[in-house]
């Protein structure tokens, strides 16, 4: 396993079901990388602050990627990017919205707060496979910033 295959991605999804999809699509595209998961904006803050359950960088490390889900409970994923922007050490952080979403006010919003890219979820699993496959062979050949 070379350096880049131990880096993380994080998934904030508070669906089970699209947390399991998202998670067999990566696996059938063949992507190393280890995925951490969180099911709200308040748990993927406290995930990238390293606070509470996620305080040890060893267990918990900073993700290379955020998969961000846009519609969730407590703090929906328009809110954690805002919030991510803002932060000093995280603002470059890679944030890709996969969402269910496809309405043009919500792309445009994510992007105006600063989204990578904006993906939409589709409910035919082999054409989710087909985008991690896009997003396995970006992710090798992306220059990422440092951390």
């Amino acid at each position: 396993m070379d350096a880049f295959e131990k880096q993380l991605l994080l998934l904030v999804e508070d669906s089970p079901d699209d947390v399991f999809l998202t998670q067999r699509a990566l696996e059938k595209a063949e992507v190393p990388n280890p995925v951490q998961v969180v099911s709200d904006g308040q748990e993927a803050i406290a995930y990238l602050k390293g606070e509470g359950p996620f305080s040890d960088r060893a267990k918990y490390p900073l993700p290379i990627v955020v998969l961000l889900d846009l519609n969730m409970p407590r703090m929906n994923g328009f809110e954690v990017l805002e919030w991510l922007r803002s932060q000093p050490t995280l603002k470059r952080l890679v944030v890709i919205i996969l969402t269910a979403s496809s309405r043009a006010v919500d792309v445009d919003r994510a992007y105006n707060l600063g989204a990578n890219f904006y993906l939409v979820k589709t409910s035919r699993f082999d054409q989710f496979v087909a985008m991690a496959k896009s997003l396995q062979g970006w992710l090798r050949l992306n220059h990422f910033p440092s951390a």
